[in-house]
């Protein structure tokens, strides 16, 4: 059979650090992330990456003349298809810069749905995915037609008369969208479905949530046993994993691993996965992963905040945060962390690659769903044997014996497990 060649897409990435933006975040780990992000994508290879100094952005380059012309002989010496620009390009700018340095540029926003539209496996994440790049592409018509200025007559039904060809591009964008919005209710309500009947399953729901590589999926593996995609790669997971997991109490949950946060995630994105995310609404227990050994730890953890606010995450649901890949630390760093963590009712440090730390991780969501634990002694007749088989699933027996007249049991349970064992 005839081996046939991947073409490896030579890249380079680039972040513009402004000056004039205050509220910019580290050059340095921005860069990073970018080109972790660009080590995303499939058949891609970053041939270098460097940070841009820009005093004010210029209108139709972005760039000053000079790093243009300076950056274009760079990226030709490396034979560079694809530029990575990690923030915001206009559909003027990428025009043009497309045109001088002969190469594809993706912003930011850009990219990241490149990385979504690979990644995303149900029905549900396609049709977001559709609707967001659709979205991003409404604004960007400009760039890459050349007959923009031609007019065109034109029937009723297609558009008036005199109507320019942009205008018919958008019509047709924004009927795509209508059509793909049609889609997706029918997903969503698929899914409330789903809800609604695992509503009626007495099992809580724990969330996990987190800046992209914190480390979720390896948490959700490791809990669960599951085989969920992990690599260390931002956005490995785009669609909501589901299992039940029977914790060490005996308690059963609902575990439940989303879509990774990001700083600056296009607007866009946030609107068409709002759906994926409100899984986390519906939990009962929010598992804030942390991928605590990054340098901007305190920065992501600020962004995944953000994010569950404008999504109407509110107070009243419970949130646990998990300090994750101690591993990575220096045994006196870690050991500090630790320290800090067990001062405090919600927070716990822990390695999901090695497994340090699991049980606290447990204990800490037994307590925060089901509370403080007691002992209760319990006669049951034998005719009560419904009571005793539901206290024995629920795994709050310490100690039975059958006498003549039934089963003396010791049980620790929970408050709520004990208002449910008086109303069966």
């Amino acid at each position: 059979m005839e081996n046939i060649e991947t073409h490896i897409t030579i890249a380079w990435v680039l972040h513009p650090e402004m000056k004039s933006d205050q509220d910019r975040r580290s050059a340095g780990p921005a860069l990073e992330e970018a080109v972790a992000l660009a080590a995303a994508l499939p058949n891609l290879e970053v041939a270098g990456s460097e940070i841009v100094p820009v005093r004010r952005a210029e209108p139709a380059t972005l760039f000053g003349s000079g790093k243009v012309e300076e950056l274009k002989a760079r990226m030709k010496a490396a034979e560079v298809e694809l530029v990575l620009i990690d923030g915001p390009v206009s559909p003027v700018q990428q025009r043009n810069l497309e045109k001088t340095w002969g190469v594809k540029i993706l912003d930011r926003t850009g990219l990241i749905l490149e990385i979504f539209s690979d990644r995303a496996a149900t029905r549900e994440g396609v049709l977001q995915v559709e609707m967001a790049a659709l979205a991003y592409q409404r604004t960007r018509l400009v760039r890459a037609w050349t007959h923009l200025e031609r007019q065109r007559g034109g029937l009723g039904f297609v558009g008036g008369p005199g109507e320019t060809q942009i205008e018919a591009d958008r019509r047709a964008i924004d009927e795509q969208l209508v059509r793909l919005r049609r889609q997706l209710d029918k997903v969503v309500k698929t899914r409330e479905l789903h809800r609604t009947a695992r509503a009626k399953v007495p099992f809580p729901i724990v969330a996990l949530v987190g800046y992209t590589n914190a480390g979720k999926s390896t948490l959700f593996n490791r809990l669960t046993g599951a085989e969920v995609l992990v690599k260390d790669m931002l956005f490995a997971t785009l669609d909501p994993t589901m299992r039940g997991v029977r914790l060490g109490n005996g308690l059963d949950v609902i575990l439940s691993d989303t879509v990774g946060f990001i700083s600056d995630l296009p607007t866009e994105l946030v609107a068409a996965f709002r759906a994926t995310l409100e899984e986390v609404l519906a939990a009962d227990l929010v598992l804030h992963v942390r991928d605590i050994s990054h340098a901007e730890t305190e920065e992501q953890a600020a962004d995944v905040r953000e994010i569950l606010t404008g999504l109407g995450f509110g107070n009243d649901v419970p949130l646990i945060e998990v300090w994750n890949k101690t591993d990575r630390l220096p045994g006196d760093r870690a050991e500090a962390l630790h320290t800090q963590a067990e001062r405090t009712d919600d927070t716990v440090t822990v390695s999901a690659i090695t497994g340090a730390g699991m049980e606290r991780l447990l204990d800490m969501i037994a307590y925060a769903l089901e509370g403080e634990r007691h002992h209760a002694t319990l006669h049951l007749p034998f005719s009560d044997g419904r009571k005793r088989a539901w206290l024995h699933a629920q795994g709050i027996v310490e100690h039975e014996v059958q006498e003549e007249r039934g089963f003396d049991l010791t049980v620790r349970w929970t408050a709520k497990q004990e208002q449910r064992y008086r109303e069966l």
